[in-house]
Order: C-alpha cells, then sequence, then structure tokens
C-alpha cells in the first residue's frame, strides 16, 4: 500500500501534514515529493515513471493555476486527488477551478480546498478497493467520527 503526495511548494506542506499523518496511521507508505509542474516538470516526469508500478494513488497539492494535479493525470494511470491551496489570490477560488475544470479524458478526484484531512481520506477510499484492510479501518474511522458527535449532542443536551 503505497500513496504518493506532491506538491508544488514545501509551502503547501502545513496543508498536507494532517493527512499524510492520518495515511501513515493506516499502515501506509507515503511518498512525500516537493515538485513542481512548471518548475521542475522533467523531475515530475521522472518521479511518476519511478512510482508507476508500486503505488497506487496520488495526492497532489498546488495553489493558483494548480496545474500539478492535470499535468500529473495527464501522464499516469494512478488515480490523483487533487488539492487545491488557498493561495493570495482570490481565496483558493482559482486552485479548486482549475483543478475541477480539467478537459474530457484526463480527470481529477478534487477535495475541499486545503483540506489535506479530505484528500487522504479519499486517496485511502480509493485504496480500499485493492486493500480491504483499508476499508476496515475507515469503517472504524467513521465510527470514531460517528460517536464524538453523538457524544458532543449528549453534552449539550
Amino acid at each position: 500500500m503505497k500513496i504518493a503526495v506532491v506538491m508544488g511548494s514545501k509551502s503547501d506542506l502545513p496543508k498536507l501534514e494532517s493527512g499524510i499523518e492520518l495515511m501513515r496511521n493506516f499502515g501506509v507508505e507515503v511518498a512525500v515529493r516537493v515538485l513542481s509542474a512548471h518548475r521542475t516538470p522533467v523531475e515530475l516526469s521522472k518521479f511518476l515513471d519511478e512510482i508507476k508500478n508500486d503505488t497506487d494513488v496520488i495526492v497532489a497539492a498546488a495553489g493558483k493555476a494548480a496545474h500539478l494535479p492535470g499535468v500529473i493525470a495527464a501522464q499516469t494511470l494512478i488515480p490523483v486527488v487533487g488539492l487545491p491551496i488557498k493561495s493570495s489570490t482570490m481565496d483558493g477560488l482559482d486552485s479548486l477551478l482549475s483543478m475541477v475544470q480539467m478537459p474530457s479524458g484526463i480527470p481529477v478526484a478534487t477535495v475541499t480546498i486545503d483540506s489535506g484531512t479530505n484528500a487522504a481520506l479519499m486517496a485511502l477510499q480509493i485504496a480500499s478497493i485493492k486493500y480491504p484492510v483499508l476499508r476496515d479501518r475507515l469503517s472504524d474511522y467513521r465510527d470514531e467520527m460517528a460517536k464524538k458527535v453523538l457524544l458532543d449532542d449528549v453534552s449539550v443536551q
């Protein structure tokens, strides 16, 4: 079980840390890289070639023009989860739209702006198709969330 996390800039890392930790807690190997679609396209392509046979899902985080997830999706058949990062321009809407408006034939599954946790959970759900143990862990994770909500409900009654 392996998931790659690629960010266009190291400044994106704080938005990814909770998701990286979550995936590791689920027992998944996580490869974390800083590679830019625009500034390091050759290195990005080399990395995608290196991981093509051992990686189940790629989480790609980018801000502004946010081409990274789409460029990755265009070069691999590994499912790509796009994580739009809020930038100083347009509060992340520019990033979100760049990801969800992919041309027909090159999809990117896209999650909430700045939500590394949702990106990780989507990647885990995709990987759980191949690894039933992840499905069980995800079920337990959701049960824990439900228990917390029910405890909160009791505490306000």
